[in-house]
């Protein structure tokens, strides 16, 4: 029983990281309709620029973290200014392929400046690890748990009570009726792909942290995929549900196959699983928009 505990409370910390990531999807799907399949790849640059900057370039980390999320601004401005804002308008597919391609570059540029090579980030926290119901974690992965659950709040609190999160909101529900109220819509494109640049970032941080990075941490993009399906595609709630419990079923079904089969690798295979059987029975996700169209 304590072996799937322990499980459990793993999946937690991944399933948290999951979540931030897949706020990214929710946010750019809300503002603009469209799936960023270059989500996991905003996540490897942010993670390669901020050990750059900490180790290479030697500035403190904290201060590397800071100046990260500031590229990532700019990083984002300039995607949405010169790739997808001349496309609004354009026929969806090709608006989804754009963000394909765009994932094909941003990965392509990571192995010409930085290689292939797993690079690891220098130690911040104790490695002793610390007993949570009697259960020992790393202090990386509460850390880690805590930052993303702090980051979803001040993001929820955002989307709730503030003047552009509210004018996210409306253009997210009804383009046109927000344009005629004032607002201003290619403002609010690129305020959701700075957004979702920015949490992307501090996403591959923690990953950085925890694991180490390579150029293969873009596939996270698509891993995080079937929690955003789960969660429904426009919610922030659902975002962060999908997250944990994607988390935790591949820990605890990968731990399950190992232990009782002895089989190892399940763990890429059971999100997609469970994917499908969320599809045949909810097509929309726990919390995603029944879209009604009337004939």
């Amino acid at each position: 029983m304590e072996y799937y505990l322990q499980l459990v409370l793993n999946g937690l910390v991944v399933g948290s990281i999951y979540s931030l990531v897949a706020l990214g999807f929710v946010i750019i799907y809300k503002a603009t309709k469209v799936v960023n399949f270059a989500q996991g790849e905003l996540v490897m640059v942010g993670a390669y620029v901020c050990f750059s900057l900490t180790v290479q370039a030697g500035i403190p980390f904290l201060a590397s973290f800071m100046m990260t999320l500031a590229f990532s601004v700019v990083l984002g401005l300039a995607i949405e200014r010169l790739f997808l804002r001349p496309m609004i308008g354009e026929p969806i597919i090709s608006v989804i392929m754009v963000t394909i391609g765009l994932s094909t570059v941003l990965k392509a540029l990571v192995q010409l400046f930085w290689g292939t090579q797993i690079r690891v980030y220098p130690q911040l926290l104790p490695q002793d690890p610390v007993f949570v119901a009697g259960l020992p974690i790393a202090p990386v992965y509460i850390a880690a748990f805590v930052l993303s659950i702090l980051l979803f709040v001040v993001f929820s609190l955002f989307f709730k009570y503030s003047r552009h999160g509210l004018a996210m909101r409306a253009t997210a529900f009804d383009q046109q009726a927000a344009a005629s109220m004032g607002i201003g819509i290619k403002n609010i494109f690129a305020l959701s792909w700075c957004i979702a640049t920015v949490v992307s970032a501090i996403g591959g941080v923690i990953l950085g942290n925890i694991n180490g990075i390579n150029s293969q941490l873009g596939q996270l993009g698509l891993k995080v995929f079937p929690a955003v399906i789960l969660g429904g595609l426009d919610s922030l709630l659902g975002a962060a549900v999908g997250g944990l419990a994607i988390g935790v079923l591949e820990n605890v079904c990968d731990g399950a196959a190992m232990q009782l089969l002895d089989l190892s690798g399940f763990k890429d295979v059971a999100a997609y699983v469970f994917l499908v059987l969320i599809l045949m029975i909810k097509p929309y996700g726990l919390f995603g928009t029944k879209e009604i169209e009337r004939v």
